[in-house]
C-alpha cells in the first residue's frame, strides 16, 4: 500500500503543510539550518496581518516555517513572552479551508478565525484554538 492510500478516504487532512517554529532571530536560525543540514530558504515573507516575518525551509513536500514577530503587538510576540522559542503550530493541508472550518465549528471546535483568510504564499488559512485541540494550535492550509 503506497503513501497515497494510507489515509482514510474521508480524512479532511491531506498532508502536513508545515510546522511553525517561533524564533527570536530569523537570520541566525536560517544560518543554523544551513550549517547543520544544508537547508536553504524556499520563501520569505512579511505577513503584516499577523505581525510576523517568516522563512520557509522546504523538507520534501512540506515546510519548516520559521517565524519571528516584527511588532510587540503581534500575537506571536505575546506567545513568545509566555513560552519562549519553539514549536508554535502545525499547518495541515486541506482541499477546502472553508468547508473544513465550517465542519469543525459545527462539531463544536473553538476557532481563532471565524472565516478563512489569506496566509503566506497566497494560501487560504484558518486557525483552530489550542484549547479545543488538546493544546496544539492548528492551521488549516488550502493551496
Amino acid at each position: 500500500m503506497g503513501a497515497d492510500h494510507d489515509h482514510s478516504a474521508d480524512s479532511k487532512l491531506t498532508d502536513i503543510d508545515h510546522v511553525g517554529i517561533a524564533v527570536h532571530d530569523l537570520d541566525a536560525t536560517i544560518a543554523w539550518y544551513q550549517q547543520m543540514f544544508g537547508a536553504s530558504v524556499a520563501h520569505r515573507e512579511r505577513i503584516e496581518s499577523d505581525g510576523v516575518d517568516e522563512a520557509l525551509i522546504k523538507v520534501a513536500d512540506s515546510y519548516i516555517q520559521l517565524l519571528t514577530p516584527f511588532t510587540d503587538t503581534s500575537p506571536l510576540a505575546k506567545y513568545m513572552e509566555r513560552n519562549g522559542e519553539g514549536i508554535h503550530h502545525v499547518g495541515y493541508r486541506v482541499d477546502s479551508c472553508d468547508e473544513v472550518l465550517e465542519h469543525v465549528k459545527a462539531q463544536g471546535a473553538r476557532v481563532v478565525d471565524e472565516h478563512p483568510r489569506t496566509g503566506s504564499r497566497g494560501t487560504t488559512v484558518a486557525f483552530l484554538h489550542p484549547k479545543s485541540s488538546f493544546g496544539t494550535l492548528i492551521e488549516l492550509v488550502e493551496e
